[in-house]
């Protein structure tokens, strides 16, 4: 499936499954927004389960069929009319919670009655909260615990916004209700709600496709996040822009299939693999809300569709290597089924069946529940490697795909065959895609590169209340300005080589694009994480290297140095040789001398999101782990 030329358009390309020259808006008849996905996926699931979750560590999951959420929604839709909400798209409702439940249930009231959704999530911190209930002006928001009651009902007691209704999915405790007494605002038990709106029920009020479906508030690397508006027909749309590329194949899904949600529901890329969940008539199993707890929540629901991001992925990459590490047998043995399976993968193959999987396999494939049949990943760049490694141990396609919350979610996929090329795949059915000169770097259309661009029926309205960020990102014609720089391969596939943006320029006037050679340098298995740091008044690069905690100290003892952590990360040998290693690795995927750093900081603080150095969809901070590392890439540059 390579992208074809576009309607005779030089420069833009298609999915050559788009009909007529159009996007698709939807995949079946009838099923236009998404209170219709839902009772499309009601009918298909035959009375099957819906929504599921563990009441605790050790006990099998719970669930609730497809006619119980659809209930419980009317329900809880109908008590937030009767509290004043309106079932138009002008009714905001703020939900601040967990994947969950009652996410999902709020999520459909607002889908079957019009009302908006607008996620906050945690990572946001105060300022942008505040930002966000200002500017949608949210008066009725949802959240899951006593913490996030107390955050919302501080902000409305410093008079920072106004809140009129709130509503607890958890029984509220003393501090919450001391709280409330300082505010104007109502206190309800989402189990109170659902009460109301049964003494009170209403009749559903559909949307229609152009209707706004949510608000997602996108987290920039810099500045106030910015809210996209997304509708049903973009949710809808892009969905089908997907699956009709892979639902007879590699996507097909049925009502027998169970995913396991834990990727945030405030991010659309969850949101878009639920949509078509539902619209299978599939289940969806909640994790138990901790990360750590994660991998018994998989063992007990052995989910077959798995969204993953590539730092879940790079962690098993690396874990499974580590334990390959500990006996010269374990590590001879990987590295021969690994050979094996990949010139199979050359060939196109995809297998769970051969001596290895029995031998070597069979462990990692358990651990992701022994089941797994869709593996997806996005949100980040992933290095083939990885990829290639995890499609061998799993035996399944592991399809990629490129998007960002502006094109709703997917720009474009990759098909089962493409597994050499690094490529992120075909266009999407929904949109279309077009290359545009980047003239300052030396990209242009004409030699099937430049800035990627994309129109079409998954792509956004807007940002909320901001014109001017809008019309930078969204031209007159309609052409979304991704700001990523792409090329079409001989195979018609499309290639992520750069970014427009977060370059810079040394002294001699090389423009160096730091992620791209961060994402090479992670693939040294002593690193965990790196930034690189260049200057346009100098002419080599530095970077900040973070070991990775698990395998560093096996890693320094096959190189004659020992020690816990924090004295290794303090040895100038291990950073002697970290460094060395970096450029090894560095060389072999083809960067050019420049593109190296000449000297290199060892720190034991990972980037994370509460130290406010990654963005929640784990994108580097560059500004903010500038500040951090001043100090250090200052000391570094003396000398040089």
């Amino acid at each position: 499936l390579p992208s074809t030329h576009f309607q005779g358009e030089e420069f833009v390309r298609a999915c050559p499954l788009m009909k007529g020259g159009k996007c698709i808006e939807a995949l079946e008849e009838g099923v236009n927004t998404l209170h219709d996905t839902f009772l499309h996926g009601l009918k298909l699931s035959e009375g099957g389960p819906c929504l599921g979750w563990r009441p605790g560590p050790d006990q099998p999951y719970k669930w609730l069929t497809y006619q119980e959420v659809l209930t419980r929604s009317q329900h809880f839709g109908s008590g937030l009319l009767h509290e004043g909400a309106v079932a138009n798209p002008d009714q905001f409702i703020g939900i601040f919670s967990q994947n969950r439940v009652e996410w999902k249930i709020t999520e459909q009231a607002c889908n079957s009655f019009s009302m908006v959704v607008v996620p906050l999530y945690d990572t946001l911190g105060p300022q942008s909260i505040k930002h966000i209930m200002t500017q949608c002006n949210l008066r009725i928001v949802v959240v899951d615990n006593n913490a996030k009651a107390k955050c919302l009902l501080g902000g409305v007691k410093d008079g920072q916004y106004t809140i009129e209704t709130l509503i607890i999915m958890a029984q509220p405790n003393e501090e919450t209700n001391a709280l409330l007494k300082d505010t104007n605002v109502k206190l309800l038990t989402f189990t109170q709600v659902e009460e109301i709106g049964k003494n009170n029920l209403k009749e559903f009020v559909p949307p229609k496709p152009s209707d706004l479906h949510t608000i997602c508030y996108t987290s920039g690397t810099t500045g106030l996040p910015k809210g996209v508006m997304l509708t049903h027909g973009n949710l809808v749309a892009n969905r089908a822009g997907v699956f009709a590329i892979g639902n007879q194949s590699f996507l097909k899904m049925d009502n027998n299939d169970v995913h396991i949600s834990y990727l945030p529901l405030a991010h659309v890329f969850e949101r878009i693999v639920c949509v078509q969940v539902f619209t299978a008539g599939a289940s969806v199993g909640f994790f138990q809300g901790d990360v750590k707890l994660l991998m018994g929540d998989v063992a007990a629901l052995r989910p077959t569709i798995f969204p993953m991001v590539p730092r879940l992925i790079n962690r098993m990459y690396d874990k499974v290597w580590a334990g390959a590490n500990q006996s010269f047998f374990k590590k001879f043995l990987l590295e021969r089924a690994v050979k094996s399976k990949m010139e199979l993968l050359k060939r196109g193959i995809i297998t769970k069946d051969t001596i290895w999987d029995k031998l070597v396999f069979r462990r990692v494939q358990n651990m992701m529940g022994g089941r797994g049949r869709i593996f997806i990943t996005g949100a980040a760049p992933v290095s083939l490697e990885v990829l290639n490694f995890m499609r061998v141990a799993l035996g399944v396609t592991f399809t990629e795909g490129y998007g960002q919350t502006e094109a709703t979610a997917a720009i474009s996929v990759t098909i089962p065959g493409d597994y050499n090329s690094g490529s992120v795949g075909t266009p999407a059915v929904s949109n279309v895609v077009k290359l545009v000169d980047v003239p300052e770097k030396n990209y242009y259309a004409k030699d099937g590169k430049g800035e990627v661009c994309v129109k079409g029926t998954n792509v956004f309205v807007g940002y909320y209340k901001d014109e001017e960020k809008t019309k930078e990102t969204l031209d007159e014609d309609g052409w979304l300005h991704t700001g990523d720089v792409g090329m079409w391969l001989p195979n018609g596939s499309l290639k992520i080589i750069d970014r427009k943006k977060n370059i810079f320029k040394l002294a001699q006037g090389e423009y160096i694009a730091p992620e791209k050679i961060e994402s090479i340098f992670t693939q040294s298995p002593a690193v965990a994480q790196v930034f690189l740091h260049g200057e346009s008044l100098k002419a080599s690069l530095v970077a900040v290297v973070i070991p990775d905690a698990e395998a560093l100290s096996t890693w320094c003892s096959g190189k004659g140095q020992n020690g816990t952590y924090q004295e290794l990360c303090a040895n100038e040998n291990v950073k002697k040789l970290i460094l060395e290693d970096l450029l090894a690795v560095g060389r072999k995927r083809g960067l050019k001398t420049f593109e190296l750093p000449k000297k290199i900081h060892l720190s034991t603080e990972l980037f994370s999101v509460e130290n406010d150095l990654l963005t929640p969809t784990f994108k580097s901070r560059r500004p903010q782990l500038y500040q951090r590392y001043k100090t250090e890439i200052e000391e570094m540059y003396q000398g040089l």
